[in-house]
């Protein structure tokens, strides 16, 4: 496996204080051997815990890594977006900050584009570490994504993906914040404009720490005005 030339490293947090620091040094071990240069983000979304003092910690004690702060909470859309716009190297790399990923899986995504070519890897569960009722619950949304817009990936949700800053800086700016439709955006956005995207199996650990907001009713909402939205704006 050859190295990456540059890589940004993000991790969109809220309410991570218990997990933060775990995945950041996890991140931090495993940079140096798959890129020349490297920087890992923590982006804080209004955490109500002591996630941004963590964090900010850690940016201290290490030159690599720096945090941004989202005064008010936003939505994980938003996180994300903040992580994609303001990383500033060639790869941009991201998972969730609870723990649930082993970042050494990395090298998964960089041998897939080196074999493909593809500006676009994505992740998906070999197995997920969730409730039945999520696991339902996804496999209803990716039904709709799609109908709606023939879309069809083995996990379209899966938050670990290697993209190249082409696809960001082709694909129309991204807008959704509150909901969880982000992932959903990027995709069909990405599709649209023409870009592969070969997808690895990857590893999906129980959460030790706090609980996630994803199947929170005023996410699933947000979530389903944001995918019509963008339906009838691409109609």
């Amino acid at each position: 496996m050859r190295k990456l030339r540059e890589l940004s490293i993000f991790f969109p947090a809220y309410n991570e204080g218990k997990n933060i620091e775990k995945t950041v040094k996890a991140a931090v071990l495993i940079a140096p051997k798959v890129a020349d240069k490297w920087e890992v983000i923590i982006v804080n979304d209004g955490s109500r815990d002591d996630t941004l003092s963590v964090s900010e910690s850690l940016s201290k004690r290490q030159a690599n890594v720096r945090t941004i702060n989202h005064p008010k909470n936003r939505g994980y859309g938003a996180a994300l977006k903040t992580g994609f716009y303001r990383s500033k190297y060639e790869w941009v790399a991201f998972t969730d900050a609870d723990g649930q990923f082993d970042f050494k899986e990395i090298t998964k995504f960089i041998e897939k584009q080196e074999e493909t070519g593809a500006k676009l890897v994505i992740g998906y569960y070999k197995q997920r570490s969730v409730p039945f009722f999520r696991k339902v619950n996804t496999f209803l949304w990716e039904t709709v994504v799609f109908v709606m817009f023939g879309l069809r990936v083995r996990d379209i949700d899966t938050a670990f993906k290697l993209v190249h800053r082409d696809v960001i800086e082709k694909i129309p700016k991204l807008e959704s914040e509150r909901g969880a439709f982000i992932s959903s955006e990027f995709l069909i956005k990405a599709r649209r404009a023409g870009f592969e995207m070969p997808e690895v199996g990857i590893t999906h650990y129980p959460r030790v720490e706090g609980s996630g907001t994803g199947a929170n009713i005023d996410v699933i909402i947000q979530s389903f005005v944001d995918l019509f939205k963008l339906w009838r704006k691409l109609k």
